[in-house]
């Protein structure tokens, strides 16, 4: 079991090493959710996750024969480039096994640090499996991404920082996919702090320590924004301490998952990835559970790929009706699609893409659709415009997302 003294023992193994992250209030936040939200940015650390504390303690603890030896870690990317920068630090040689759907910003951030990366298996299971053949082959340490003592002692480190500053918090929210992370923290914040209450976080797609906690079974899997928490097994040292210290595990889906990276990107200026931004989507899931109390939230990893943070703004946009697109019915001659162009200027609508369809079988020959993606101030805004053109027999249809206004 590891026990405070080891977590006191971690962050002077870290001081100098690991930069000592701001914990701010976040009154945007805040304001979302009906709770008073302190946010911890781990995202600013050197590799941008909190991944960097329990790498560096555990590196740290190697003899000298170890260290010669060599290291192997899996990862999905964060676990990945904290292992990779601090090995480089220390002159260990270091082998990182990550899976082939590991975003490339990651994998290359990794070789960045001068590991070796091995891409091998859809998931992390598969990479481990592939990470302990090298191991056993080529003799080298096994640094596990959170079933380890001292990463789970490092990990703690935060909890400890977060208390200092904001001794008064009712709730840590901490994302889980091992466990190591929630694991560190509950046992520094409770030893410190008996009555806070530590809730955890998984995505629907990986339930895996709702279903270890709950003897469930259900099914995990797929393709998630957070890949960083995108874990099937969850850990045998850090289950019995969440069984203990933790008071729920909240499921939060995909939708609200990018709600959360726009909210952060957006509201709070600042780049959280899938798994980062799982606490505060578990706000949202469920607001009245939190709303008036001092939350704390670990923003624990900054490392998203650019297309998919554009990917999840846009998607946002057409959630929120500030991007929607309209199939209008039109007929086809000089001067219409000009008549639509100035009417929706005169709306206040801002035009981003016009698409024709003549060869459409629902239309006279004499007829077409023309598919409009504009830009809108609001869902009222949207609906104004919908109806003009309607008024105007252009029989809109709304396309963005296969719904229809009527």
């Amino acid at each position: 079991m590891v026990t405070l003294a080891d977590i006191e023992a971690a962050r002077r193994t870290i001081a100098g090493h690991v930069l000592r992250t701001p914990m701010l209030p976040a009154p945007p936040l805040s304001a979302l959710t009906g709770a008073e939200i302190f946010v911890k940015y781990e995202n600013l650390q050197v590799t941008n996750s909190f991944k960097e504390r329990g790498a560096c303690v555990k590196l740290a603890a190697l003899s000298a024969p170890e260290r010669r030896r060599g290291i192997i870690a899996m990862s999905a990317g964060n676990h990945a480039q904290a292992v990779a920068y601090h090995a480089r630090r220390l002159q260990i040689p270091a082998t990182i096994v990550m899976p082939v759907t590991t975003p490339f910003v990651k994998v290359q951030a990794t070789e960045a640090h001068g590991a070796k990366v091995v891409l091998h298996g859809e998931t992390l299971a598969e990479a481990q499996a592939r990470a302990e053949a090298i191991a056993a082959a080529e003799h080298r340490v096994w640094v596990h991404p959170y079933d380890d003592a001292e990463v789970i002692a490092g990990q703690g480190t935060i909890a400890l920082e977060m208390l200092e500053d904001v001794p008064d918090l009712d709730c840590l929210i901490v994302p889980i996919g091992g466990g190591g992370l929630i694991a560190g923290c509950a046992i520094a914040a409770r030893a410190k702090k008996s009555a806070i209450e530590i809730v955890g976080v998984e995505g629907t797609l990986y339930p895996s320590m709702w279903n270890a906690l709950h003897h469930g079974d259900k099914p995990c899997g797929g393709a998630t924004l957070a890949e960083g928490i995108a874990v099937s097994n969850v850990g045998k040292l850090t289950l019995p301490v969440i069984r203990e210290l933790v008071a729920d595990i909240i499921l939060v889906d995909e939708a609200l998952i990018e709600r959360a990276v726009n909210a952060f990107l957006t509201l709070q200026k600042t780049i959280a990835e899938g798994a980062g931004a799982a606490g505060l989507a578990a706000m949202l899931a469920e607001p009245q559970r939190f709303r008036g109390r001092k939350v704390g939230l670990i923003l624990c990893g900054g490392n998203i790929d650019p297309r998919m943070l554009a990917s999840v703004m846009v998607r946002e946009l057409e959630r929120a009706d500030r991007i929607v697109s309209f199939r209008l019915t039109i007929p086809d001659r000089p001067g219409v699609l000009g008549h639509i162009a100035s009417r929706l200027g005169e709306l206040g609508a801002n035009i981003l893409a016009v698409d024709h369809h003549r060869l459409f079988l629902d239309v006279p020959a004499k007829g077409a659709k023309l598919d409009v993606t504009m830009e809108t101030r609001d869902g009222a805004h949207a609906e104004r415009i919908f109806r003009a053109l309607a008024d105007e027999g252009y029989q809109p249809v709304r396309i963005a997302r296969g719904a229809e206004l009527q």
